[in-house]
């Protein structure tokens, strides 16, 4: 397992991170998507309704919940129920007509064919991407590319026209193309972890093996942090500060995740800011600007 870029005296912050992770560990904490699944009792309801909050987390937070908002409300009271009858003819009407940013409805649609796909193969989301999973593995990396590679498999000519764009293709990004699989991450945080946030859904895949949900935040804070040396978000950048927080919390490195996103969403992080770290609960610890850590080790390859 490659070692961790932390270097020892950053250990020391373990108990503010800690601090920090118990803030954030409810419901009320913050404004974010996956409560929004937590409404759903059935383990199939969150897991479905879990996929597609998770696909649409992308912009401004009252955009994103706008959206979930909107796709679970045209699935109605079971979203598995929904997504096991879905054919697209009969029930795309609720789902056509909505947008978020650059994704439309007929992408919202071909995502339910696949998710339906994804049931009657395996009957969970959980059980199809077990198909990639091996325990063995350092990490769900090369279980995400199985996953996107066997989803995008499925035929969908009956829904969009030839030569036509298949925007779907934007909920199943892969690490071997450098994308950093934000969304998926954190449909994956909210599946296998379990506390007051996320949903301990799924049982088989160990959270010792998760890869932090990667977007602007956590990649500010994370180099704050000087939790990894690289510039620019992507599938190593999301490894890296894994790795590094791995030091914190080996079976768990992605509790942190949550906390570590909404401190710099609510703007208590003094990044590029002039008081610099002096208001922040990790005050001590960061190093504003994000300055680059001596490299210990060879860059991560693609995977």
């Amino acid at each position: 397992m490659p070692q961790s870029t932390v270097r020892s005296p950053l250990l020391c912050a373990k108990p503010a991170l800690e601090q920090l992770y118990g803030q954030f560990d409810c419901t009320t904490s913050a404004a974010d998507p996956v409560h929004r699944i937590r409404r759903y009792r059935s383990r199939a309801d969150r897991e479905v309704a879990g996929f597609c909050a998770a696909a649409l987390a992308f912009g401004r937070v009252a955009s994103i919940l706008n959206s979930v908002d909107a796709v679970l409300g045209a699935m109605g009271e079971s979203p598995a129920a929904f997504i096991r009858r879905f054919e697209p003819d009969r029930d795309a009407v609720g789902l056509e007509s909505l947008a978020h940013r650059w994704t439309r409805g007929i992408d919202l649609i071909a995502l339910a064919y696949i998710l339906r796909r994804m049931l009657e193969h395996a009957g969970t989301i959980e059980g199809f991407f077990l198909e990639g999973y091996r325990t063995e593995a350092d990490d769900v990396g090369e279980a995400l590319e199985s996953f996107c590679a066997r989803a995008l498999a499925f035929d969908l000519g009956h829904i969009y026209a030839t030569h036509e764009r298949h925007g779907v293709a934007y909920f199943f990004p892969r690490p071997s193309g450098g994308s950093a699989c934000k969304r998926l991450n954190l449909f994956l945080r909210w599946m296998v972890r379990q506390d007051h946030v996320d949903l301990g859904v799924w049982r088989r895949v160990d959270s010792s093996k998760l890869i932090v949900p990667l977007d602007t935040h956590v990649m500010r804070v994370g180099q704050c942090l000087g939790l990894t040396r690289y510039r620019s978000p992507g599938w190593r950048m999301a490894h890296e500060i894994t790795v590094s927080l791995r030091a914190f919390d080996s079976k768990d490195p992605v509790k942190y995740d949550f906390s570590l996103c909404h401190l710099s969403m609510q703007n208590a992080c003094g990044f590029n800011r002039r008081q610099r770290d002096s208001k922040c609960p990790l005050r001590g610890w960061c190093r504003p600007g994000g300055r680059r850590l001596q490299r210990s080790h060879r860059p991560f390859a693609r995977r």
